[in-house]
């Protein structure tokens, strides 16, 4: 929360502002929330450069401004500067210190009028909704949901390499599932990116929905941090996923202790952020019970997380012991304990009681200085058969050589990239990278999905044939990749972002950690593509880039100039092959002599164009000339549209051929605002 992001005033409105000035010009939001860091020495909920100059006055936008959660600092400097709320409740800069405040003059009572007047605007317009306060949740899980998100998330995979035509896979044919991901449901980061789904499909079950014959499965390795969380087999006593929850007033033990309330949860690490009852006491208790059901004979571990205290039992015998002794972790935002784990023996078949004494927040025996703890607390319930990763390999690379189609699922998930921390590397987990290798030197036609919301890197891409990326993908994830890999949807995802080789090709290898409480964002504007571009280094994978089961063909560029300053293009599109499919439209422009050093070429514009096989059609672009050729201008403190020529390049990547053209710009303009 201290650390201060210093960047140039280029880079700042080039890089990182840029996106905000393109949402409040098209989108129009009504409230933006402020980062919890320091830029250029001022927090930004205090800063009055950001927050007044920029936002409500060079950009004359209106609308509420609130701060990160615990994202406040101060009275007086956030008040003036422009922070209209302070998030969450019940405040600690407002009230008592605010009246103070504003009796000693260090706040004008116009300047407190205009953050009320930004509050009672919000509290208006959410009011036009038609949901009552405190009303029920509703939910959107109707069949076209489903078919919405699943079509939402195959059209953002991406096919990064298919030599041979190794996809898409035929569905009536044996085949073979490998890998940590197979059978978790990574559909999302971790942090304040977690929602909990009505359902999030696992890439194993993705594919048993879609396959038309046998689906064998082989763990290889574990990808995990934590223990996975129990999952499907742990049911309720009617034989649902899940486990019954109660909640007390009086801890486990207490004559006739009072019963708040009874329900199913299929949540398996529930965090009581908000959990409210109208006789709930400041130490509360839960108890969850379920029935675990092992598929396997084995070791078996099990984990318990906690902020508060907990202990978990296994057929009324204490296993795990996370109340007398604490130690703090990383779980629930970094307020929680470390896993406390108990291993036993199991049977596959037979029935075992699980259940799991928890005792809210304020019953922790552990602080952490720095830390803002919030909620009730909550408890994490984990547990996995034990496997030797060398005996696991072993069992995936036989069955991989067993059979024709394979696919390997590895990745990250929400503990790997979540808020509040950085990967420590750009590797995947322990082992993983040793069981794709070993996998694809028993079959090469091995199909590697990886899952991440970040690049990975790939020492083993040579030897892959066909590699797709991903991402989480939301409630419909395994779906979605099945998807894609059987050939019922055709991939026409892009990276977004380019992939290096390592992590030390980042154009922030060398800044990117804070020291000092300082982060220098010395990469300045070369950022991603423009990095590469100007050093011309050959990434893994272009920013850009995306392959399809189908091929494209980009012809006859045409540029119009409607006015000196508006841009028609127009280009034709073909698709050459024998797949209807989708490709992404990509258009750059160069400057050739800028005044000051740029990139080589910035995307302006992109466009998805679906064809069937063997058609036509024109892809059609309108460039706003003056903003599509400005930089920003320190010495002036304005934006730059400088009179030169300029190259149109549009292809369907960052790099490979391009079709080219050129624009002349005869006069420099200065320009301001949105």
């Amino acid at each position: 929360m201290a650390v201060n992001s210093v960047v140039t005033d280029r880079a700042m409105r080039e890089i990182y502002l840029l996106p905000f000035m393109i949402a409040i010009r098209l989108g129009k939001p009504e409230a933006i929330m402020t980062a919890y860091n320091k830029v250029n020495g001022t927090h930004a909920s205090e800063s009055s450069k950001l927050l007044g100059d920029i936002l409500r006055g060079e950009w004359a936008w209106d609308g509420l401004v609130v701060s990160d959660w615990f994202g406040t600092y101060s009275t007086s400097e956030a008040i003036v500067a422009g922070l209209d709320l302070e998030m969450p409740g019940p405040t600690r800069w407002r009230g008592s210190a605010l009246n103070h405040a504003v009796a000693s003059n260090k706040i004008s009572t116009k300047v407190l009028d205009n953050r009320v007047r930004e509050v009672l605007k919000l509290v208006q317009r959410a009011s036009k909704s038609g949901v009552p306060e405190n009303a029920p949740e509703t939910e959107l899980n109707r069949d076209e949901d489903r078919q919405l998100l699943r079509k939402a998330a195959s059209d953002a995979i991406v096919l990064l390499k298919n030599d041979d035509a190794v996809l898409p896979l035929n569905k009536k044919k044996r085949i073979v599932v490998i890998g940590p991901n197979s059978k978790i449901a990574a559909y999302s980061g971790g942090g304040s990116a977690t929602l909990k789904p009505y359902e999030a499909v696992t890439p194993f079950d993705g594919i048993v929905g879609s396959a038309a014959a046998g689906v064998d499965f082989a763990q290889g390795v574990y990808a995990h941090q934590l223990l996975p969380v129990i999952g499907k087999q742990l049911r309720t006593q009617d034989g649902r996923i899940g486990f019954s929850l109660k909640f007390f007033n009086g801890a486990s033990g207490t004559p006739n202790r009072e019963l708040l309330e009874e329900r199913d949860e299929t949540d398996f690490s529930p965090f009581f952020l908000d959990y409210n009852h109208p006789n709930l006491r400041p130490i509360w208790y839960a108890d969850a019970e379920g029935y675990f059901n092992p598929d396997e004979s084995g070791t078996y571990d099990f984990g318990l997380c906690v902020r508060g205290t907990g202990k978990l039992y296994v057929d009324g015998e204490l296993l795990i012991n996370n109340a007398d002794e604490q130690k703090p972790g990383s779980s629930f935002l970094g307020t929680g304990t470390v896993e406390e784990k108990g291993s036993l023996e199991l049977v596959a078949g037979q029935t075992y009681r699980i259940r799991v004494e928890w005792a809210s927040e304020r019953t922790s025996k552990i602080t952490v200085p720095g830390v803002v703890y919030f909620g009730h607390g909550g408890f994490r319930l984990g547990a996995a058969r034990r496997i030797s990763p060398q005996e696991g390999i072993e069992a995936a690379v036989k069955l991989a050589s067993e059979t024709d189609q394979v696919i390997l699922f590895a990745g990250l998930s929400s503990e790997w990239e979540s808020e509040g921390e950085d990967r420590l590397s750009m590797k995947l987990p322990p082992h993983s990278d040793e069981l794709i290798s070993r996998v694809l030197d028993a079959n090469p036609n091995t199909v590697v999905v990886i899952q991440s919301g970040t690049p990975v890197e790939m020492p083993w891409i040579a030897k892959a044939k066909s590699v797709v990326q991903a991402w989480y993908g939301g409630n419909e994830c395994g779906r979605a990749i099945a998807d894609i890999v059987f050939g019922d949807t055709n991939p026409s995802g892009k990276l977004p972002l380019t992939f290096p080789r390592t992590v030390k090709q980042n154009p922030t290898y060398l800044n990117y950690r804070s020291e000092g409480g300082r982060v220098l964002y010395g990469e300045d504007v070369y950022v991603g593509y423009r990095y590469y571009d100007e050093l011309e280094l050959e990434p893994l994978f272009p920013f850009g880039h995306g392959l399809s089961y189908t091929t494209f063909e980009l012809s006859s560029l045409n540029l119009k100039r409607n006015s000196e300053t508006k841009l028609e293009i127009n280009v034709s599109v073909k698709n050459t092959g024998s797949r209807a499919g989708a490709e992404v439209i990509q258009v750059y422009v160069a400057p050739l002599s800028p005044p000051i050093k740029r990139p080589v070429k910035e995307l302006k514009d992109f466009t998805k164009v679906y064809l069937e096989a063997g058609s036509q059609d024109i892809a059609k672009f309108n460039l706003d000339l003056i903003r599509a050729t400005s930089f920003w201008d320190e010495k002036a403190s304005s934006w730059r549209s400088e009179a030169d020529t300029y190259k149109i390049l549009v292809g369907t990547s960052s790099r490979g051929n391009f079709l080219e053209g050129e624009v002349v710009l005869k006069e420099t303009t200065y320009w301001s605002g949105l």
